[in-house]
C-alpha cells in the first residue's frame, strides 16, 4: 500500500478547489476522475474517497494538522498528511511530505477523539443546538450516525427502462445492486462505484438519488397528463422523477432562482430523455402569481 504522486496531487488540486475556491464538492471529483485516461478503477475510488473523506474530517484534520482557513498549499498537504499517517499509509520521502509527524499526528487524533465536536468534525453552533434539541446521549448517536458513509442510491428512469432491466446491465459491468423494500424506483449498490461513468448513466437510464428524496415524488401521486408545478426546481432531481411517473404525458413546469440550476436540468432532461418540462426563472412574485390556483397539482419546495 503506497501513495502515488500523480493521485495525490489530484487530490490536493481538489481540495484547493472545494476549500480555496468555493466549487462544489461533486462538480470537482467528477472532473478529477476525468484528468487521467489511464487511471484504472483502484486509482479513481482513491481519488474520490478521499477527497471526500478530507472534506467530511476536515474540522479534525485542520486541528491536528495546525493551519487555519484559508488554506495554501502547504496546509493542505499538511492536512493530507495526517489523513494518510490515520489510513496508515507509509510517508514517502517526498518535498511536500517532509518532517510529518506521525507520533504527534496519532497522539493528537487519540485527545481530539474524546472530545465530540472534533470527534464528529462539526462546528461548536452546531454542537450546541444538537444538544439542546435532542439531548446529549441521542445527539451523540445522531451526529455519529450522520458521519457513516452513505449507501449509494439509484433512481431508475421508468421513461426508458425498468428496475430489473437496470440492475441486469450494471451486473454485466460488476457492479452489484439490491431491491430497496418500499421503493419502488431504486437500486442500491453493494458496493460503491463510479457508475457516472458507465454507459447506462451517459444513456440516461438512473439517476444517483438519495432513498428519501424519492419518497417525495411517489408521495404526491401525480398522474400522465396533469400540469405540475415545481417552485424550486434546483437542478431537477426529484423534478426529474416527477416527469418519469407522468410519463411525459401533461405540462411539468420547472422554475428556479437561478439559471445555472435550470441550465443543469435542461441538459439532464435530455439525458433522461424528459420532454414535458417547461422551464422558467423566477425573476418576480408575478412569475408565481399567474400559476396560483391555476394547476391541477403544486409541487412547491419553497418560498418567496
Amino acid at each position: 500500500m503506497r501513495l502515488h504522486r500523480n493521485l495525490v496531487y489530484t487530490t490536493i488540486d481538489s481540495l484547493n478547489a472545494i476549500f480555496n475556491e468555493g466549487e462544489y464538492a461533486d462538480k470537482v471529483v467528477a472532473r478529477a476522475l476525468k484528468k487521467d485516461k489511464r487511471w484504472g478503477s483502484s486509482d479513481r475510488k482513491f481519488v474520490a474517497e478521499t477527497i471526500y473523506e478530507i472534506v467530511r474530517w476536515k474540522r479534525l484534520y485542520a486541528e491536528i494538522a495546525e493551519v487555519k482557513e484559508p488554506y495554501d498549499r502547504d496546509n493542505l498537504w499538511r492536512m493530507f498528511a495526517v489523513w494518510a499517517v490515520l489510513r496508515g499509509y507509509p510517508i514517502p520521502d517526498w518535498r511536500q511530505l517532509e518532517g510529518t509527524p506521525e507520533r504527534k499526528i496519532k497522539g493528537k487524533f487519540d485527545e481530539l477523539s474524546k472530545i465530540r465536536t472534533f470527534r464528529e468534525s462539526i462546528p461548536d453552533w452546531m454542537d450546541e443546538l444538537g444538544v439542546q434539541e435532542l439531548g446529549e446521549s441521542v445527539w451523540s448517536k445522531e451526529i455519529a450516525a450522520q458521519n457513516q458513509p452513505a449507501k449509494v442510491i439509484l433512481r431508475v428512469n421508468t421513461l426508458k427502462t425498468t428496475k430489473e432491466k437496470l440492475r441486469a446491465i450494471l451486473m454485466d459491468l460488476n457492479i452489484e445492486t439490491e431491491f430497496l423494500k418500499d421503493q419502488p424506483d431504486a437500486l442500491v449498490l453493494k458496493e460503491r462505484a463510479n457508475v457516472f461513468l458507465t454507459d447506462a448513466f451517459k444513456e440516461g437510464l438512473f439517476e444517483v438519488q438519495d432513498a428519501n428524496s424519492q419518497l417525495v415524488a411517489h408521495f404526491l401521486d401525480v398522474k400522465p397528463g396533469m400540469r405540475v408545478v415545481d417552485t424550486c426546481a434546483g437542478a431537477g432531481g426529484k423534478t426529474l422523477h416527477i416527469a418519469s411517473l407522468m410519463e411525459n404525458k401533461g405540462q411539468l413546469i420547472a422554475m428556479d432562482l437561478y439559471e445555472s440550476k435550470l441550465k443543469q436540468l435542461k441538459l439532464r432532461a435530455k439525458r433522461n430523455g424528459a420532454f414535458n418540462i417547461e422551464y422558467r426563472i423566477i425573476d418576480s412574485t408575478k412569475v408565481i402569481k399567474k400559476l396560483h390556483e391555476k394547476s391541477r397539482s403544486s409541487f412547491n419546495r419553497c418560498t418567496m
